[in-house]
């Protein structure tokens, strides 16, 4: 297996590993790789895998190539489908591939982010075969999705975590973890809104494709995983609260792979044809487009993560609907409600409202620890990984 690895001509530089598998991985973790890509004294080693190389989630691939990151390995895993069985599926192929290629290229230490049932694979390959992993993301709560035990997992087989609150810190503390490897540096969706060059409103609209864009709403609905419902029936609610909004376009992104995302997507579709006039689905809107969106638009609606960890930054009215995201730190520009037509109607009125835009102007950011997310995660990578350490872990007792 040929390798492509980012070298620059030094010798016993150590080689990082880092895994995304989605868009939005991708997204928050692309400061991250830019430093390594950067590093005089770490190899980068991108693996893109999962629905970056799926043709109905859009090639997203295709965005880290325009980034002009070098790709090391392609690893196709989707290969089941998307029901429970088919994870399932999924998974245990995940380990097999991700185990062949770490045998076959070892690097000095992976990073992972999240918390989605194929990077709990890859993270199983990689603590089995005792390659260092570093855990970005962890000790979040989601009450409504299976992704809470995959994180959890993750978090018991890395050995240095980089969570992105203080309550996410306590959590990862009360796993068991040593808090000498834990370290709150805020989440790096916060880094994006900041660093990446945002779109004008007319370079946004060309872009989409949508005159006269504004007002809109920026829409992202995922499976309930943990719920036991219809992702069908979920979905019929929020587009039946969508029916009742009047004067507000919708740019729909288009749901993961989970189990029933692929049925939401065909009703976003759906959907859009029988209101052409003020709705579109895309599959990615890639990080600038996204980011430029949530700055122009008059309400983040779903319960996508990126609605409770990275509007704070722009002060952007938020809807949060159902359990997917319950028990993450909530900041006072997001909405909680139920799913249930009538509750999500009351929070997009609200959060249009002129009250709570004031309330948005001045929200203060749980997700911003004082730092600059990757410059200290990779900082405490080249340390680790150029130190004399060990990867057995021992159970730190409170």
């Amino acid at each position: 297996m040929k390798s492509i690895i980012h070298t620059k001509g030094f010798k016993n530089m150590k080689k990082i590993m880092v895994v995304t598998s989605t868009r939005a991985d991708y997204g928050l973790l692309r400061p991250v790789i830019k430093r390594i890509y950067d590093s005089d004294r770490l190899n980068l080693c991108l693996v893109a895998t999962g629905t970056h190389l799926m043709e109905k989630y859009g090639n997203t691939v295709e965005e880290i190539e325009k980034d002009g990151f070098p790709i090391a390995h392609r690893i196709d895993i989707m290969k089941f489908g998307s029901g429970e069985y088919e994870t399932a599926q999924t998974i245990a192929y995940t380990v097999q591939a991700f185990s062949e290629l770490l045998v076959k290229d070892r690097p000095d230490m992976m990073i992972v982010l999240g918390d989605r049932y194929e990077m709990f694979a890859v993270c199983t390959a990689a603590a089995t075969l005792s390659v260092p992993l570093a855990h970005i993301s962890g000790g979040d709560v989601t009450v409504g999705a299976k992704d809470d035990f995959y994180r959890h997992c993750m978090t018991k087989m890395a050995n240095l975590h980089f969570p992105s609150c203080p309550d996410s810190t306590k959590r990862v503390i009360q796993l068991g973890e040593n808090p000498d490897t834990v370290h709150n540096v805020g989440g790096l969706g916060n880094e994006n809104i900041h660093n990446v060059p945002l779109l004008s409103l007319e370079e946004l609209e060309e872009s989409l494709g949508f005159e006269n864009l504004v007002p809109f709403a920026l829409i992202t609905y995922h499976p309930e995983t943990q719920k036991g419902t219809k992702p069908t029936d979920e979905m019929a609610k929020l587009l039946a609260a969508l029916d009742k909004v009047e004067n507000l376009n919708l740019i729909f992104t288009k749901s993961n792979a989970d189990a029933g995302g692929a049925e939401i997507n065909e009703m976003v579709d759906r959907y859009c044809e029988q209101n052409s006039h003020r709705a579109k689905a895309f599959f990615s809107l890639g990080l600038k487009r996204y980011l430029s969106a949530m700055k122009y638009t008059s309400l983040v609606l779903g319960n996508s993560s990126s609605g409770v960890v990275e509007t704070p930054a722009f002060g952007t009215p938020t809807v949060n609907i159902g359990d997917r995201q319950k028990g993450r730190f909530i900041a006072e520009n997001v909405i909680q409600t139920t799913g249930e037509t009538d509750s999500i109607l009351s929070g997009i009125v609200r959060g249009l409202s002129d009250e709570h835009k004031e309330i948005c102007k001045n929200v203060t950011n749980p997700y911003y620890a004082g730092c600059i997310a990757s410059e200290e995660i990779v900082k405490i990578v080249t340390e680790y990984v150029y130190a004399e350490n060990n990867t057995i872990k021992t159970f730190y007792d409170l």
